[in-house]
């Protein structure tokens, strides 16, 4: 075994922020500034150490172990899909798909409303997650976007879950809101 490959004790990792990204940690959250918006998360759960030393950001292991250094990597992915967000921004598409009953989407209060599915009275209501998540009706597709990947995405898992049925079999039944397409948006 040869000593580079070794993990030193306490590694540390750090990321420099691209052109036109500011950074700042208040306690254990780190708020990520850009031309897209903020994206804010708080690591005070993970066992990693958190700094930001002359505009960088900088993790810290606290052991010299295997899972240590997954953790490490775990949260670097974390804070390089922090500064994705808010320079390029994420977005998610999803299909509405009906046979009989025409479903139509309302964006009200923070909620998306899925009226009219499989004829019920009531409506589906699934929750936007996120500060900057954005939900829009166009046609047959629903657009959730914004600079937060687990708000844009928890936001389309939502949609897509809310209009599960059970109990039928799923070849048959198939009217629903269906994931189709996830990328970051460029620009």
């Amino acid at each position: 075994m040869s000593t580079e490959n070794a993990l030193k004790p306490f590694q540390e990792v750090e990321l420099s922020p691209p052109e036109g990204v500011t950074v700042s940690l208040s306690e254990k959250t780190l708020q990520v500034k850009g031309p897209k918006g903020t994206v804010s998360r708080n690591f005070s759960k993970i066992p990693v150490g958190v700094s930001v030393r002359e505009g960088k950001v900088v993790l810290s292991a606290y052991r010299k172990k295997k899972m240590d250094r997954a953790i490490l990597s775990t949260c670097r992915s974390h804070v390089e899909n922090m500064f994705k967000g808010v320079r390029e921004g994420f977005n998610y598409r999803l299909k509405v798909v009906f046979a009989h009953f025409p479903i139509t989407v309302k964006v009200q209060n923070g909620e998306v409303h899925l009226e009219n599915f499989y004829g019920e009275r009531s409506p589906r209501v699934a929750r936007i997650v996120g500060e900057g998540t954005t939900v829009k009706s166009e046609g047959d597709d629903i657009v959730v976007s914004g600079p937060s990947l687990e708000g844009v995405a928890q936001t389309a898992a939502n949609i897509e879950n809310s209009t599960r049925v059970k109990k039928k079999d799923q070849r048959v039944f198939l009217d629903g809101v269906y994931i189709y397409k996830r990328k970051a948006v460029e620009g």
